[in-house]
């Protein structure tokens, strides 16, 4: 007694995270399309807490740096 060390946190084996996942799983990917009402296209992508929003909006014209630094098809 007295030189014991007692723990509380969780043993974790080596081939497996904290959260469960093993050592070369990776986290659920999701997709949510259009959930920008007025954007052409929209996409939320969710992986473990990162959340991106992915949005889209279409012109039908061509665009300045194009025409300035003439690219093909920039008129």
């Amino acid at each position: 007694m007295g030189n014991e060390v007692i723990s509380t946190a969780p043993v974790i084996s080596p081939s497996r995270r904290a959260s469960g996942r093993g050592a070369g799983e990776l986290r659920p990917l999701r997709f949510e399309c259009g959930i920008a009402p007025y954007a052409a296209g929209s996409t939320l992508i969710v992986w473990g807490n990162t959340r991106v929003i992915c949005g889209v909006t279409v012109e039908d014209v061509v665009p300045r740096w194009m025409k300035e630094q003439g690219v093909a098809g920039g008129g």
